[in-house]
């Protein structure tokens, strides 16, 4: 019998491992997460990248925008993912007024991010007026990933979540944002509702990665936000989603029958109970009918 052939060994994706796929063409594969068992599984299934994405405010604490989530919120989370994780490359994003005040309280909050929790970079949005503060950013040794096109946190002067650089003015500051970003020292990019020939040119013009999330496929590799792709947000869904599960229909099944049974005796039966060690219940009962009489 021929010996079996060995697995290649996991290793921690890094960024040198990230700049190597995407000089070998291979697509990183990039999901949000925001609890430990979650991540658990997103790591095990080899998923290269992880975000703890501000939009846990929507997906997962019910707030109509990212705007009210918090610095301590964000680290409460992003805690819990990178304690479940041993390979992927996990990102926590800056919320909204944590590194838009000043460079140094940027700093701070980014470096709350590495010590607090552990994450191997940060992520931040805006493009050549954040450039500055992805300076003073890396400057102190911390990782930044740019963020730009649909910037939820902007999304009242963009005129709502819709996509970005969809005309030739604005597709050209997009360029010049993304060039600038990477001026600064952001070590990757995410494009966020870019039009496909647009990210494609972003793509060819920098030498760093370029992620998409809903930006075409000429990039180098695609995020998605985990509750989208698994039909555990209802509130709505964008066009670039892709369901590969719908969990929310099962788990209201898996509740509607736990509710009927408790109500109807079904559940627990004998099978789901504990039990004291044999003839310590007559001890029980008999030391109960001493202290009555």
């Amino acid at each position: 019998m021929a010996p079996k052939a060995q697995q290649p060994q996991r290793e921690k994706i890094t960024i040198p491992k990230l700049y190597e796929m995407k000089a070998r063409g291979e697509p990183v594969s990039w999901l949000t997460c925001y609890d430990y068992p979650t991540a658990l599984l997103m790591d095990r299934a080899g998923i290269d990248m992880i975000l703890v994405g501000d939009s846990l405010g929507m997906t997962m604490l019910g707030y109509p925008t990212t705007l009210p989530v918090t610095m301590d919120v964000m680290i409460t989370f992003t805690a819990a993912v990178c304690r479940a994780v041993k390979y992927a490359f996990v990102i926590g994003d800056m919320p909204y007024m944590s590194y838009q005040i000043s460079k140094e309280e940027a700093i701070r909050n980014a470096g709350r991010f590495m010590a607090e929790c552990g994450t191997d970079a940060v992520k931040l949005e805006g493009g050549a007026r954040m450039a500055p503060v992805v300076r003073a950013i890396t400057d102190a040794g911390i990782p930044v990933m740019g963020h730009i096109g649909l910037t939820p946190q902007s999304y009242t002067q963009l005129g709502g979540y819709k996509a970005q650089g969809r005309d030739a003015e604005t597709a050209k500051k997009l360029i010049a944002d993304a060039e600038a970003l990477e001026e600064a020292g952001a070590f990757a990019i995410l494009l966020e509702c870019v039009p496909a020939p647009v990210a494609k040119i972003i793509h060819e013009r920098v030498k760093i990665p370029v992620y998409g999330l809903g930006s075409g496929k000429d990039v180098d590799g695609q995020l998605m936000i985990v509750h989208d792709m698994i039909g555990m947000f209802e509130r709505f869904t964008p066009k670039f989603v892709k369901r590969y599960v719908n969990l929310s229909p099962i788990l209201l099944e898996a509740f509607s029958k736990y509710r009927e049974e408790v109500k109807s005796g079904q559940f627990p039966q004998p099978e789901h109970f504990y039990s004291m060690a044999e003839g310590e219940l007559e001890k029980l009962l008999s030391a109960l009918k001493r202290r009555r009489a």
